[in-house]
């Protein structure tokens, strides 16, 4: 299986915009939450339209220098995306931050997940952070994420709980600064 992880640009954008509806889907299996009155997955009423989600994601292409939104290639096919932030869209102290990933269902469990992460990891060297839902209904992504995290920096990471900027998370932290 040929996976490949690719940076877009703002003629692709529209690519991760088709996907993340179905991200938030996932989402609200873990975080119990509902569309709003609109039927869109977001927590106001303000979003009526796909196309007015679509507009706040912008941002992705719009800061090419400090966020990194990469489109998760299978086969030449979409199966998921991985947007990474830096400063000043992340922690005191973190220079990369795992913002969102996805992976769409027919791909998981297929090792994909785990190649496309540690190919983003290898694009950058210094200090990461990444937040999951720290509940039983995220005991698939916990695991996924400390058995990656672990595997890929040689069992050279922390793994706390506690209050972020987006509520409280399960928190982990690694530097790939030193790693060949």
């Amino acid at each position: 299986m040929m996976i490949k992880v690719q940076l877009t640009n703002k003629n692709e954008a529209y690519i991760i915009k088709n996907l993340y509806p179905l991200y938030l889907y996932d989402l609200s299996e873990h975080y119990v939450r509902f569309p709003n009155a609109h039927g869109i997955y977001e927590d106001g009423d303000e979003y009526k339209t796909l196309s007015d989600q679509y507009d706040v994601q912008n941002i992705w292409w719009d800061k090419p220098d400090c966020l990194y939104p990469y489109l998760i290639l299978v086969e030449d096919k979409p199966a998921g995306f991985i947007l990474i932030a830096t400063p000043p869209h992340c922690s005191e102290g973190v220079d990369y931050f795992v913002n969102d990933f996805f992976l769409l269902r027919p791909y998981r469990g297929k090792g994909v997940a785990e190649q496309a992460a540690i190919k983003v990891f290898e694009q950058f060297k210094g200090s990461w952070e990444l937040f999951t839902n720290p509940s039983e209904r995220n005991i698939v992504g916990q695991r996924f994420w400390r058995k990656t995290i672990s595997n890929y920096s040689n069992d050279n990471y922390a793994e706390m709980c506690g209050d972020t900027f987006d509520g409280y998370k399960l928190i982990y932290r690694f530097d790939n600064s030193r790693k060949v």
